[in-house]
């Protein structure tokens, strides 16, 4: 087995997210396994996936991603979450999960990679911003009553 590697999961339930979980929820700290079956069961015919990468018998980071149209750029990998373990940050675990997920962008006809993230994530931002991401848009919000 090499040291390291992706799995890609394979729906709510199965068992790797033991060790993905937790680490997903480092990012999505207001997520519950429940509600992450929901959104799988909604997100997944949409093409919501979920990557893991290991190190040796660790998952180190984790990945929600798509394949999305749009009239702006036509097709894009859009990454929903991008997670690497606090414990092993720095250690670029990152990086090795962006390279995948390009070359995935890539091998799909994809025009670029896209993502948000939030205003207060300034350790992510410069992690973006090293590895060539333009701020290219503001994205806006309007929360609906329930």
């Amino acid at each position: 087995m090499p040291s390291m590697f992706f799995h890609d999961l394979s729906g709510a339930d199965d068992p790797v997210w033991e060790q993905a979980f937790p680490v997903l929820q480092q990012l999505r700290t207001h997520l519950t396994r429940e509600a992450l079956a929901e959104v799988i069961a909604e997100g997944a015919p949409q093409g919501l996936r979920f990557t893991a990468l290991f190190y040796r018998d660790k998952c180190v980071a984790v990945a929600g991603w798509r394949i999305i149209a749009n009239t702006n750029l036509r097709r894009v990998l859009y990454v929903d979450d991008l997670c690497v373990d606090e414990t092993t940050r720095s250690h670029g675990y990152g990086q090795f999960l962006l390279n995948e997920l390009t070359r995935r962008a890539k091998e799909a006809g994809a025009r670029a990679l896209d993502l948000d993230s939030g205003v207060q994530r300034h350790a992510a931002h410069r992690f973006y911003l090293r590895n060539r991401f333009i701020i290219s848009s503001h994205h806006f919000r309007l929360e609906l009553p329930s």
